[in-house]
């Protein structure tokens, strides 16, 4: 969908477009786990990533497609993945960028689950984290190390309403050739979008803000490109 549009109308219409046999104006559920295919020849393309489509609901699902392509409109990304939770989400980013003996720069004012994550976790597969004041764009600086491998923060800190200077820190990690990856769960893409800032990776947790009604589970990672 058009980025002309206006927040309302993506929040409500992003990533979906009704299909012309069935017409339904809401998102159908896919409660599936598989998929049909034409042919073998469709089966080995999918499988070989040659076309597009859907193998199996644990990689992707035309439900869960809609969720990813209309998160990734209104943070204005490229793409998008949704998980169960927002610390999978977290998790997930940490294993894309980060091996054994690589490091982290960290926010020392963030939620506490992903400090333990940074600090407990993630020091058993061998990723150091150095936590430091994200105000303090000189400690930043000093605290990126040759093997780091991303600059990670929250837009708003969890609980101390710290607020990151997303485009100082964007450009203090990319002249390091690091990127820089937030957390926007209190502020929602309707407050801020750190991507349009600088920022390369976003990440909510869907279960708070997102969600707003605290019945529901799930985590987001939209990419800047």
């Amino acid at each position: 969908m058009s980025k002309s549009f206006g927040f309302d109308t993506l929040g409500l219409h992003a990533g979906f477009t009704p299909d012309d046999r069935h017409g339904s104006r809401a998102v159908p559920i896919h409660q599936t786990t598989s998929y049909m295919f034409h042919d073998t020849e469709h089966a080995a393309a999918l499988y070989n990533l040659e076309v597009g489509g859907h193998l199996y609901t644990r990689i992707s699902n035309p439900t869960i497609g809609v969720l990813e392509n209309r998160m990734a409109a209104l943070d204005e990304g490229v793409a998008a993945v949704a998980v169960a939770t927002g610390m999978s989400a977290v998790f997930l980013s940490v294993l894309a960028l980060c091996s054994q003996g690589d490091h982290i720069v960290a926010s020392s004012q963030m939620y506490g689950g992903n400090i333990n994550l940074l600090e407990h976790t993630m020091s058993r597969f061998g990723v150091t984290t150095s936590f430091v004041d994200p105000t303090d764009h000189d400690a930043i600086a000093a605290a990126i190390q040759p093997n780091t491998k991303m600059v990670f923060g929250e837009v708003i800190g969890n609980p101390g309403l710290d607020v990151m200077d997303i485009s100082a820190v964007a450009e203090i990690a990319h002249a390091a050739g690091v990127p820089l990856v937030i957390d926007a769960t209190l502020n929602t893409p309707y407050l801020m979008k750190p991507l349009k800032h600088g920022a390369n990776i976003v990440i909510h947790s869907l279960t708070k803000w997102i969600g707003g009604h605290g019945v529901a589970m799930g985590g987001i990672i939209v990419d800047g490109g």
